[in-house]
């Protein structure tokens, strides 16, 4: 593979209004111009921000919180929609997607169009009343960078990290939303995943009150050995930016080799 030059990637540490996808949607917007503002090419905001993180109006309300997979056609995204295609920054957004009599918790990717790459594969608690899980990993790639996706509960999981660099994914990109209390193992999670694998990691955090929900943020980009490159102080709204060198990913995992000498199989289990 040829290694791609620099990629400025931005998370967003934002607040989400429950049941207002339009009113979110102008949060976005307004992102993605911040963003483009500091050169970003990628901009990642967080865990069903267009919905909001609020189960129950999730349930009370699907109509005002739902997309369909062809939400190009959804009005309440032009404001998201136009600011990525003027700027020419690639959003990724947490998306309540509606499929048949299924819902998924999704991340859209929009720039002039509006798609859905991927569906959250672990849903967590209350979650699973409301969303089914999705079955398949998904790589995006821009501008030359391999790009692992994963919504929150995904992170916990070593092996879903692993599946992505195995693949050749540079970066594992996360859109997530932690309630407050649980900011120790938010950040070990994803500093865990560059580390292990030697590749960056970016995380896009939830902040202040949705519905009946406190968020915490943890919007951070995390380097292959696990050190904060640019992250937002918990309960704050802001971007975290940063230029990412794939000569990095390289040159630790040239010093660190626990990517290369993972094993297959660790035998079988001997008792004493």
């Amino acid at each position: 593979m040829t290694t791609p030059g620099p990629l400025v990637v931005a998370a967003a540490q934002v607040e989400s209004v429950a049941g207002d996808v339009a009113a979110n949607a102008r949060t976005s917007a307004a992102c993605v111009r911040a963003a483009a503002d500091r050169g970003a090419r990628l901009l990642v905001l967080p865990e069903l921000f267009l919905p909001g993180y609020d189960m129950r109006t999730v349930a009370e309300r699907p109509d005002d919180c739902d997309l369909r997979d062809d939400a190009i056609a959804d009005v309440r995204l032009e404001p998201l929609r136009d600011a990525a295609a003027e700027t020419g920054v690639l959003t990724l957004v947490g998306a309540s997607v509606r499929r048949g009599p299924g819902r998924t918790i999704s991340l859209l990717a929009v720039d002039d169009d509006v798609r859905v790459v991927y569906d959250k594969q672990h849903v967590c608690g209350d979650e699973a009343e409301h969303f089914v899980e999705g079955d398949s990993r998904s790589l995006l790639t821009v501008d030359g960078w391999p790009i692992g996706l994963a919504v929150c509960y995904d992170g916990c999981f070593p092996e879903h990290a692993r599946s992505y660099s195995d693949d050749g994914a540079l970066a594992y990109v996360a859109s997530v939303a932690y309630a407050k209390g649980g900011e120790h193992r938010r950040d070990l999670y994803y500093r865990a995943r560059a580390l292990d694998n030697g590749i960056f990691s970016v995380v896009s955090g939830l902040t202040g009150h949705c519905g009946e929900g406190e968020f915490g943020g943890g919007t951070a980009i995390i380097d292959p050995e696990g050190r904060s490159l640019d992250r937002v102080p918990d309960g704050v709204a802001g971007l975290a930016v940063s230029s990412l060198d794939a000569g990095a990913v390289a040159r630790t995992r040239a010093e660190h080799t626990m990517h290369a000498d993972h094993r297959e199989s660790l035998g079988p289990l001997v008792q004493h």
